[in-house]
């Protein structure tokens, strides 16, 4: 991912129907004289797979299971399309580590995303990273050998990779800003949030994502992990990473050197811009033509950011920034104190998050026994040194166990 390595690049979209992977196959259509797309994945939303199948026709495709492929192999009859589709977690690692791609994109929610990163990053391949459980869970074992192979797209670290010249390190750093958008609730009570219901969580006031980190976003856990991944990325101290809230979005993150100056980096809030760096650092591609590019059907136009549209106090409002409150958003405290725990801690905090979401997305507990949930995990699981990734995906496994039986003992 250098200006100088030869284009196309030979691309591996895991989670290729998500948000994530939807928006990077965008740039791909845009941008075909750079992009070659040799592996998809996908998990539920398989009709949307079949379209970028028949549009991109790679040569590998991996999906969760057998009925999963008897469902493509369908709805490709006659496409001219006929991929090699392999299945489960292990289809993931052929996707990312057998199809032939020099990139991968691992855009896969959740834990699941963590063995095909640690198997493209142990071969070699450039990773654009938007799976940041993959280093939450895995970090004290995929940097050491990530060496000029990971590039961030969550936009918060795109900010901070961006400020740093499309670089992970710099000694004359001396702290980074992630900023927040403090989700739909910021301002709440603790007594608000308990009525909370889940339409109103998946309202993100800014980003349109997926229904998980949505969620996340709202606790202020997604925050959490983005803490951690920064540490891991960067290779800063947890003392070095300072959060504020800041609801007009047009700050994505700061980074403050050792001289007292301070790099901001504002741009539209469209996920087309990280991953479009990610993939083309230290050059920039013309977005700004992007709508020129995309047919009618594709995801809409891209909206530079135009100051010349605020009057003087708006813009002032829309530069405020505010302490998170971690009191109302025990999340965000949570996910702080197992980062510094480390070993196996983000492992457990991870997999009782996803479960507590989850169960909280089906109507089975409340807002805010999402961060209940996952207290009672960190504090029944002891915490280890880590040594394997199989280690960490048991340990996220056995918390979202852990967590599972928490809600169903008080599940009416």
């Amino acid at each position: 991912m250098s200006g100088t390595k030869d284009f196309p690049m030979k691309i591996a979209v895991l989670g290729s129907t998500g948000s994530i992977g939807s928006s990077a196959l965008s740039l791909a259509y845009a941008f075909k004289d750079k992009i070659e797309v040799v592996a998809l994945s996908g998990h539920s939303k398989l009709s949307v797979l079949a379209d970028q199948i028949r549009c991109f026709k790679p040569g590998l495709v991996a999906v969760p299971g057998e009925n999963a492929r008897e469902y493509l192999l369908s709805k490709l009859n006659g496409s001219g399309a006929s991929p090699q589709i392999v299945l489960g977690p292990e289809g993931l690692v052929e996707a990312a580590v057998s199809s032939g791609a020099d990139t991968v994109l691992s855009a896969i929610v959740g834990a699941a995303g963590l063995r095909p990163t640690f198997a493209a990053i142990k071969k070699g391949l450039k990773v654009a990273l938007a799976n940041k459980e993959s280093l939450v869970l895995g970090g004290e074992l995929i940097m050491p050998l990530a060496d000029g192979l990971l590039s961030p797209v969550d936009s918060e670290h795109s900010a901070i990779f961006q400020a740093l010249g499309g670089k992970l390190k710099n000694p004359e750093l001396k702290k980074i800003i992630l900023t927040a958008s403090g989700g739909p609730f910021y301002g709440l009570t603790i007594k608000d949030l308990k009525e909370v219901t889940v339409e109103k969580a998946l309202k993100h006031p800014t980003w349109s994502m997926g229904p998980k980190i949505t969620c996340d976003s709202a606790t202020l856990m997604n925050k959490g992990l983005e803490v951690i991944e920064a540490h891991h990325l960067f290779g800063l101290s947890y003392d070095k990473i300072e959060i504020v809230v800041h609801p007009g979005s047009h700050i994505h993150s700061l980074c403050e050197f050792i001289d007292g100056s301070i790099l901001a980096q504002l741009g539209p809030t469209d996920m087309r811009l990280a991953i479009s760096y990610a993939l083309s650092h230290p050059l920039r591609w013309p977005l700004l033509d992007l709508k020129d590019r995309l047919p009618e059907v594709a995801k809409g136009p891209y909206q530079p950011r135009d100051f010349s549209d605020f009057e003087p106090i708006s813009l002032s409002k829309s530069l405020e920034f505010y302490p998170p409150d971690r009191m109302t958003f025990p999340a965000l405290a949570l996910a702080e104190a197992a980062g510094q725990a480390g070993g196996t801690a983000p492992a457990i905090l991870n997999g009782a998050n996803e479960e507590a979401v989850a169960a909280f997305l089906a109507g089975l507990i409340p807002f805010t026994g999402i961060s209940a949930t996952v207290a009672h995990a960190l504090d029944a699981i002891p915490t280890e040194p880590l040594t394997s990734i199989d280690q960490a995906l048991d340990v996220n496994d056995q918390a979202r166990e852990q967590a599972s039986q928490y809600i169903r003992s008080r599940t009416p």
